[in-house]
């Protein structure tokens, strides 16, 4: 007896299906490990956050990089995940010939709520994997910072950061790649809200 066992999509592949009209416009998936994967929706803290992150990144890079929201970025052979926000070296073509990939990344972002278990197991050792040197999780559930860098192998198929730093709301950040700026996270954190 034999066992069905899920397709795997390589990039090219998953490209051709976008190409095809196989996804609905609005339909949100990325390619993770080469399984199509719905993404989360987002509730209003998760856009207040990343509407604030947007602006403060923004004022501080300028012209220094490129700034990208929920875009693709390549990942060798099966993986095409959009994280929320990348900071990425600038390239002339403002990466039309190709989405960005390993090499080209400073910082990875995700902003977590629902999907803080997902970005942790999945998309974390999946950065790990690709040598993303710096990932950052805007946790809300816990309202913190959760740096992440160093990648490293400790097993075989088992990635991981070496470092961990964790931010309060209260505190600054800085850059990585560009350790003059510093991100004031108290800009970034949904502010309270307070019922009446």
């Amino acid at each position: 007896m034999s066992i069905a066992t899920a397709k795997r999509f390589t990039t090219a592949e998953y490209h051709r299906l976008t190409e095809l009209g196989f996804f609905a416009e609005d339909e949100r998936v990325e390619l993770i490990n080469g399984k199509l994967v719905k993404m989360a929706a987002k509730g209003t803290a998760h856009s207040v956050c990343e509407t604030r992150l947007e602006r403060e990144l923004f004022k501080l890079l300028g012209e220094r990089a490129t700034l990208r929201g929920q875009q693709p970025i390549i990942l060798p052979d099966d993986s095409e995940p959009e994280p929320d926000r990348a900071i990425v070296q600038n390239r002339p073509d403002d990466y039309l010939s190709s989405h960005p990939c390993p090499a080209d990344i400073l910082l990875l972002i995700e902003i977590a709520d629902s999907s803080l278990s997902y970005d942790k197991q999945v998309k974390l050792p999946l950065y790990a994997a690709a040598g993303i040197s710096d990932y950052w999780i805007f946790n809300l559930s816990d309202t913190c910072l959760e740096c992440y860098s160093e990648p490293y192998q400790n097993a075989p198929g088992q990635f991981g950061y070496r470092r961990t730093l964790i931010l309060l709301p209260n505190e600054s950040v800085n850059l990585p790649c560009f350790h003059d700026l510093a991100l004031d996270l108290s800009r970034v954190f949904p502010p309270t809200v307070n019922p009446e």
